[in-house]
């Protein structure tokens, strides 16, 4: 019913992937095309999807809220998004006699540089190559496989809110001002609970570098005594292994973060008029819109990669085994943008102290709270077994991995 192909590292592969690839071709290694494919595909998909992702965002609020949507561009509206991408194109581009120049333009481009930067070490899925010596080696498909991948991502998605911010400053306008600031004050009350989010499963899996946090679930089983077929699976992944609660606080920090309703405060119409980018027009907008979707991108791929399995699928038997894990990242990238699509459909807008309020108060604390429990569980159930070097691989039952293993 199910197969295990065996790597050269001893992990498993899925069936999809046992044809692998030829290491050499015409006398190019291939394995080290791997890093421009990957970033050539993830920045194809990004801006071949992002008009898709306004359309599908339309139509989601339009059925919820029980309205027509976009329906007189194209069938069912679908080029409505193409139309407004070429009136941003060729729209006027106003500027205020008295903002900064060039602190004005290197805003909206620090932006989306910086939201694209911090996928660069998404891992989008496991490619399968047979060496010359006839053994299977796994690649992962991504732009830069590093030990501190997940430290870049989070450093990168620091660095986006001084676009923002440069943006307020430089409009030398109040609404845009408090917007920046907003955004900065936001940004710091929910990076410390999504990191400490992050440190439980890093705690987990003993590893920063994305791949090895995929192949930690790959090689985990649920329960002591689990079917085989459950290794893997999705009672295997760290949303269940974690404990749920900081899955909850991932969740809602990756929102905040991404200045997202109900936590869209920076860009408030009711009170900043458009906050941050008031005074942008034309192609500078559609960047910081650009930014905006490829940074819900980029969190909803973090997630699906270390709460929700990355390119595994969901059970290892056919027929999901002969889904393409590329596929399944993308499907579970998906949820979260339709997770991100219903909240701002259903939630009002959070006053700025409730915000304050749920960040401090609640989040961290209890992100706090569930790190120092996980970390006791963890020792409690492996007492005598020391922790692996820093940037080697995943824990194979879910906790750190003994050294020699």
């Amino acid at each position: 019913m199910f197969l295990y192909p065996v790597l050269e590292n001893g992990n498993r592969m899925p069936v999809f992937a046992a044809i692998a690839l030829p290491s050499e071709l015409w006398g190019i290694s291939l394995p080290a095309l791997i890093p421009y494919v990957a970033l050539i595909a993830w920045i194809g998909f990004v801006l071949t999807i992002l008009p898709g992702l306004i359309w599908i965002e339309r139509v989601v609020i339009a059925l919820m809220q029980d309205r027509s949507g976009p329906n007189r561009v194209g069938p069912r509206g679908l080029l409505q998004s193409s139309a407004d991408v070429v009136k941003l194109f060729f729209k006027e581009d106003l500027r205020p006699a008295s903002v900064d120049i060039r602190i004005y333009y290197l805003a909206p481009v620090l932006a989306v540089v910086l939201a694209f930067a911090a996928s660069g070490t998404l891992h989008l899925a496991n490619i399968p190559f047979r060496m010359s010596d006839g053994t299977i080696k796994d690649v992962p498909l991504t732009v830069g496989d590093v030990n501190i991948g997940l430290l870049y991502i989070l450093a990168m998605a620091s660095l986006q809110s001084y676009g923002i911010i440069l943006a307020g400053w430089a409009s030398n306008n109040k609404y845009s001002l408090l917007g920046g600031l907003r955004a900065s004050a936001q940004l710091i009350s929910y990076e410390l609970s999504m990191g400490f989010s992050l440190l439980c499963v890093i705690l987990l899996s003993g590893s920063l570098k994305l791949s090895d946090i995929v192949q930690s679930q790959a090689d985990r089983l649920p329960f002591p005594g689990a079917p085989e077929i459950l290794r893997g699976s999705f009672f295997s992944w760290w949303w269940l292994g974690t404990g749920i609660i900081p899955v909850f606080i991932y969740t809602i920090a990756m929102i905040a973060e991404t200045n997202r309703a109900p936590f869209d405060l920076p860009e408030a119409e009711s009170e900043l008029i458009a906050g941050f980018h008031t005074e942008y027009s034309s192609m500078k907008f559609a960047m910081f819109f650009t930014s905006e979707y490829v940074a819900m991108l980029t969190v909803s791929g973090l997630n699906a990669c270390v709460f929700w399995g990355g390119s595994l699928p969901p059970l290892n038997i056919i027929p999901f085994t002969l889904v393409p894990g590329f596929i399944w990242f993308l499907l579970k990238v998906m949820m979260g943008i339709f997770l991100y699509t219903w909240l701002r459909a259903t939630l009002p807008r959070l006053r700025y102290d409730a915000l304050m309020h749920l960040g401090w108060k609640r989040m961290l604390p209890l992100g706090l709270v569930w790190l120092f429990l996980l970390a006791g569980l963890n020792l409690w159930l492996q007492p005598n077994k020391p922790a692996t070097q820093s940037g080697t691989g995943g824990g194979g039952a879910g906790m750190v991995r003994p050294s020699g293993q």
